[in-house]
């Protein structure tokens, strides 16, 4: 006597998701219990989980010899999150559970008292089931808010393996459970910041809409409390809300690093990781399962590095693929998962260890008693390959109060600036509209070359820095798209000489 019983689940790499079926196979021989189909250890440990939640939850599985088989056996299968489906597959082959079949995808891990617990990943394995054609998710109640998020397919909540198993029709009385939520702290409410909080900083104010305009990269250099930092937390408010497919990638990488119902946001995110921080912690990995690193969950948002000489070099030379592909794909002996990275990246430094090196005269700074060597030494941790790739380059002084008194009620508030860069953002969707790319950081060197060449002649001292090899041309190309939105910022239709030279300012103000 055989019988055969089908599930879905998500096998998960990165936020990639892959539809999974789950068979089970029942014969009668002497009872045991195997997973096959690629594993881990802890899928493997599914099969205690299993058996123990079925029988405390008043559906115990049969007696005899159980098969799990998940196919595409050749994908690597890691984490509980199969425990739900490999149960209601056996249980579909026991005769117990008559309407879970391979068009119902179920996630979530079980418990031994037979409660269903969150797992992460949630929103990219509904995703991944929807795309596949999958219909319905069954998720555990604590993953429901998270998963709702996900247009075109019916989540459906259960507290415990009973209520799964009620719900595809077994013929159980249902019984009140505890059910398990996900158990994250609260979430600490920002606090209120305004670019008009930022006075004697004209330079490094118009550096912030720029780059809020484009989505281009920054270096702010200066000594220290000249407001660096200041600049840079003020960059999200001047961003535009999110679209809902960028609030959806956002969503999915959020609930791959265990967010839960936090995971969803309309506005870009924020991520400034302390200069301790390895290239693991910023680019992504670990041991077992794969997690986003800073630069994946600042995707579409802001990644802030403070202090950025004081990163190892190699921490911050990992960052030059993502910044100029957005996306990174780390790569594990067990296999490999890519990540969006398509964030903005400001770097913050001191122009040396004790800060006041190139103070302005008659500023009143202590001077600088660095060596050559030592500020050499320093700087030289800003690797040319990841500066070529920073658009924006300015200068931030110390503010003085003449400065302060004569910016008094000068500098635009964020709602403001965030009005200006929501125009240019509208003026460059309409003109690159049919294109696939929607700011002017995303267009290709050809398009800018080509159909998105700048006035005839404006273009001839960046093409002398070329022909000098002062300028390489990842370089050309990054003040040509530096150039179009200051021509948006501007309302002009072509980048003219002003916003070329403009341009070239921006990105050698150092």
């Amino acid at each position: 006597m055989t019988d055969i019983g089908r599930a879905s689940a998500v096998a998960l790499l990165g936020v990639s998701g892959r539809l999974v079926e789950v068979e089970a196979h029942l014969t009668s021989q002497l009872p045991a219990f195997s997973i096959i189909g690629l594993p881990d250890t802890s899928l493997g440990e599914a099969r205690e989980r299993v058996r123990s939640a079925a029988a405390n939850a008043g559906c115990p599985l049969p007696a005899r010899r159980i098969t799990v088989n998940l196919t595409p056996a050749a994908i690597p299968k890691r984490g509980s999150g199969f425990d739900l489906a490999i149960a209601m597959a056996v249980l579909a082959a026991a005769g117990g559970a008559p309407r879970a079949s391979a068009r119902v995808a179920y996630v979530g891990e079980l418990g031994l008292d037979g409660r269903v617990r969150p797992v992460p990943g949630v929103i990219p394995m509904t995703l991944a089931a929807r795309d596949a054609g999958i219909e319905r998710v069954v998720v555990p109640v604590g993953n429901v808010e998270e998963a709702r998020v996900v247009p075109g397919v019916t989540v459906h909540g259960v507290d415990s393996l009973r209520g799964a198993a009620i719900d595809a029709g077994a013929l159980l009385p249902p019984v009140d459970v505890e059910p398990v939520l996900t158990d994250l702290p609260p979430e600490r409410p920002q606090r209120a910041v305004d670019l008009a909080e930022v006075v004697g900083n004209e330079v490094g104010v118009h550096a912030m809409i720029v780059a809020a305009a484009g989505g281009h990269h920054a270096l702010l250099l200066g000594p220290p409390g000249a407001g660096k930092t200041m600049l840079a937390e003020r960059l999200p408010g001047l961003l535009p809300d999110l679209d809902s497919d960028a609030a959806l990638e956002v969503a999915a990488v959020r609930s791959v690093a265990g967010l839960g119902a936090r995971s969803w946001t309309p506005r870009p995110p924020w991520e400034a990781p302390h200069h301790s921080a390895s290239a693991v912690a910023l680019i992504g990995g670990g041991s077992g399962t794969i997690r986003p690193g800073a630069v994946s969950r600042a995707t579409r948002g802001v990644l802030f590095l403070d202090e950025a000489p004081e990163f190892p070099r190699v921490v911050l030379d990992a960052l030059r693929q993502p910044l100029e592909s957005g996306r990174i794909t780390v790569h594990r002996a067990a296999g490999a998962a890519e990540f969006p990275a398509r964030c903005q990246v400001v770097l913050a430094a001191n122009p040396c260890p004790c800060g006041n090196a190139g103070s302005l005269p008659g500023s009143g700074a202590p001077p600088c008693d660095c060596t050559a060597m030592t500020l050499r030494r320093y700087m030289g941790r800003l690797s040319g390959p990841l500066l070529d790739r920073i658009d924006i380059r300015v200068q931030v002084q110390r503010v003085t109060t003449g400065a302060i008194r004569r910016a008094a009620g000068t500098t635009p508030t964020s709602a403001e600036a965030r009005a200006l860069v929501v125009a240019a953002r509208s003026r460059m969707r309409s003109r690159l509209e049919g294109t696939g790319w929607t700011t002017n950081t995303e267009v290709a060197g050809s398009w800018l070359r080509g159909a998105g060449r700048a006035e005839p002649g404006s273009t001839k001292d960046l093409d002398r820095a070329l022909d000098l090899g002062t300028l390489t041309m990842r370089g050309w190309d990054r003040v040509m798209r530096l150039a179009w939105t200051l021509a948006d910022l501007d309302g002009v239709d072509l980048p003219g000489e002003p916003q070329v030279r403009a341009a070239i300012g921006l990105r050698s103000a150092l």
